[in-house]
């Protein structure tokens, strides 16, 4: 083997464990990504296992508000079923109004809302659109960590590679970027 072949040699193990890394990288972040979700799955999870509660709850006070009940259960089943990242999003967004307007038309309750256990569920719930948001916010911030990775020089040509591309975060629906109104 003369000084040339050695040479040669050095470079492409040099350059097959850069690639390694490189391959490591990329597949980390996806990794993470995919993590990150699973814990906006997780906390979609928690806020929909409190809602039979809050239903069952509700029921009993709200006899003529059938329909508002039935939004908020269907939506929840809504969110048990979606099956990607785009689905999950549009079902919370959709649970998310359904259980507004159950607080709106529990407004309308005086006895409803003096009830510990309706109130506790409401606590619950806070404490579950918190962690949602937490949530989302990891999963972002993973998935802007991978579209770096996966969008920069020398990452983007092993996740050509690899058949991944750039990933979209979690967005507010349009209607969350209006100011709301609010009458007394």
């Amino acid at each position: 083997m003369n000084k040339f072949s050695s040479i040669l040699l050095a470079l492409l193990v040099i350059a097959a464990i850069c690639g390694i890394g490189l391959y490591n990288s990329v597949k980390s972040a996806k990794i993470e990504v995919e993590a990150q979700y699973g814990q906006v799955e997780n906390q979609i999870q928690r806020r929909a296992d409190l809602i039979p509660n809050l239903v069952n709850t509700v029921k009993g006070y709200m006899q003529y508000e059938e329909k508002v009940l039935t939004e908020v259960t269907a939506a929840r089943a809504k969110v048990a079923g979606a099956a990607s990242p785009e689905e999950m999003a549009a079902a919370d967004q959709e649970l998310t109004g359904a259980l507004g307007r159950l607080l709106a038309v529990a407004e309308n309750y005086p006895t409803l809302k003096s009830d510990a256990h309706f109130t506790e569920l409401m606590r619950e719930i806070a404490g579950s659109e918190n962690r949602i948001a937490v949530a989302r916010r990891d999963y972002n911030n993973a998935i802007r960590e991978y579209n770096v990775t996966v969008g920069t020089f020398p990452g983007n040509i092993v996740a050509g590679m690899m058949g991944y591309g750039p990933l979209a975060p979690f967005a507010a629906d349009e209607a969350a970027h209006s100011v709301p109104q609010v009458a007394f």
